[in-house]
């Protein structure tokens, strides 16, 4: 599975680091189609056996970097109001649409490769979708939605919207839309929106 310990020597954090650098800058520059383990090595200053000692292929690689990115650049917010960390998590999310080579051949590969695709699931989409859950329970917890809105039919508007721009890619995902979209979320959210039904 993908994020196993292979046998081997132990990773050194540093190589780890540059390897998943220098994957994703070959995706920004050449795609997922052309990206090969080979090129990734090159950039990274590392051997190719290194790599496969310590991922299977060059999507359990992406994978791995993509999620790190993901961690690192998409912090979870506590602005103290719905509308605030909603909009705090939507333009830190669309402000990474430079990933969009490395999404989008994640969910292509994973269409097509159903050993990797349970992976790509739990530790991305699912992962993502649990930051963004935690946004909205503590929405719940402050009374700010209430309790019978289906919270998991919200996430899928969000997610929604975000892949299929990125896989469509026929509108942008700028702070413009993450404002729309955080409030178009917030009115459906709302106890007015509920008790009005």
């Amino acid at each position: 599975m993908t994020g196993d310990r292979r046998p081997g020597r132990p990773r050194s954090e540093a190589t780890r680091r540059a390897i998943e650098a220098a994957a994703l800058d070959e995706l920004r520059e050449r795609g997922y189609a052309s990206l090969t383990i080979e090129g990734i090595a090159a950039r990274a200053g590392a051997g190719k056996q290194t790599i496969y000692r310590w991922w299977r292929s060059k999507a359990d690689l992406v994978l791995d970097a993509m999620t790190d990115f993901a961690d690192a650049t998409v912090p979870i917010p506590d602005e103290g109001s719905l509308p605030g960390d909603l909009l705090a998590f939507l333009v830190a999310s669309f402000r990474q649409r430079g990933a969009r080579p490395a999404l989008v051949g994640l969910m292509a590969h994973a269409v097509l490769d159903p050993e990797f695709a349970p992976a790509f699931r739990e530790r991305f989409l699912f992962a993502r979708r649990a930051a963004l859950r935690g946004i909205l329970q503590r929405a719940v917890a402050r009374g700010e939605i209430d309790e019978a809105v289906d919270l998991e039919l919200l996430l899928d508007v969000v997610f929604g919207v975000l892949w299929y721009r990125l896989l469509v890619d026929h509108a942008s995902l700028d702070d413009a839309a993450a404002r729309d979209l955080a409030a178009l979320v917030v009115r459906a959210a709302s106890l007015n929106q509920v008790a009005a039904q």
